[in-house]
């Protein structure tokens, strides 16, 4: 059967974390000494008073007028070169309105993520080579997990566990959670990867083989 996976992008392909720190700081959200991961920031952010707009205001800025500034998480390019060397299909796949509901530039939040996939080289020839047509944005998570359906994927990766839970999930897609940190618990018939060099030995097996 072939293979047909599917990638969650914001937090998963794409690493925020300092980025995430920096604007946070900035703002004196946090103290200059919390670690520097999304999931430690946006707790603490939320703890405050008003602190769920204010993590909603630092979102959309990281996912909109300041984009450009995030990295690619450590060993997705090298994952994403494994799959198209296998012969491997690959879809992005992703959770994301056109507007952050806290953003006063009013950044296309689509545009932005597409703009910084093709500044990443990924959709040059000489780069990764991926089409325009294998990425999807879709408004709610009932939306993507019906995409991940239509698309036939035979894995997905996502940081959220939130997206395997949906009740629509599609039955006989193996579900794999990128978790560079571990997790408090996993879900059942959920593997747990902590990198994505994790991925590329779950998904083909040790380079050496």
């Amino acid at each position: 059967m072939t293979q047909v996976i599917g990638l969650d992008f914001d937090n998963t392909l794409v690493n925020y974390d300092d980025l995430i720190y920096s604007i946070a700081r900035e703002r004196n959200l946090i103290r200059d000494d919390l670690a520097r991961n999304k999931k430690d920031i946006r707790d603490s952010i939320r703890r405050l008073e008003g602190g769920e707009i204010e993590w909603q205001y630092v979102q959309g800025v990281v996912y909109g007028p300041k984009m450009h500034e995030a990295k690619p998480s450590n060993g997705a390019e090298s994952f994403l070169s494994r799959c198209i060397v296998q012969g491997v299909r690959v879809y992005i796949v992703s959770h994301k309105t056109r507007l952050a509901g806290y953003d006063d530039t009013r950044t296309d939040l689509r545009v932005a993520a597409l703009t910084w996939i093709e500044q990443q080289g990924w959709f040059s020839n000489t780069g990764l080579g991926l089409s325009r047509d294998s990425v999807y944005f879709e408004s709610s998570r009932g939306e993507k997990v019906e995409r991940i359906r239509r698309l036939n994927c035979t894995h997905f990766i996502d940081d959220l566990e939130e997206t395997f839970l949906e009740e629509d999930f599609p039955n006989g897609v193996q579900k794999i959670l990128y978790a560079p940190f571990p997790p408090e618990s996993v879900p059942p018939a959920v593997t747990a990867v902590s990198s994505w060099d994790e991925a590329g030995r779950l998904m083909f097996g040790s380079l050496t083989s």
